[in-house]
């Protein structure tokens, strides 16, 4: 099955963190493909907003664009900047929070 990219211009240079925007009191997440091998999805999370703890059936690659994250796996927190990156890996609890208003790519692997 091919993933298709939606949500997202195609054959122009994108700067990712411009193409998702801060809510306040919200996380915002924009999809931009998915399907049974592969989800890759934008977040913005307002300071103070979280993801709850949760397992994935994947690994799930973080890359930070833009603030700070809080990354929690298996009850050890990771502060993610811009330009870091992080594996949560499949079956593990993990839980993401804007420990600053924060931004990342998220790309899961199934």
């Amino acid at each position: 099955m091919s993933a298709k990219m939606k949500n997202i211009n195609k054959s122009e240079v994108l700067v990712l963190k411009e193409q998702i925007s801060y809510q306040e009191g919200q996380v915002v997440s924009k999809t931009l493909a998915q399907n049974d091998a592969l989800s890759i999805t934008l977040f913005s999370f307002a300071k103070g907003e979280e993801i709850s703890t949760h397992a994935s059936d994947g690994d799930a690659f973080v890359t930070c664009l833009d603030g700070v994250g809080k990354i929690t796996i298996d009850g050890t927190a990771y502060l993610l900047h811009e330009g870091e990156s992080i594996v949560m890996p499949a079956g593990h609890p993990h839980a993401v929070y804007g420990e600053e208003a924060f931004k990342m790519l998220l790309v899961v692997v199934f």
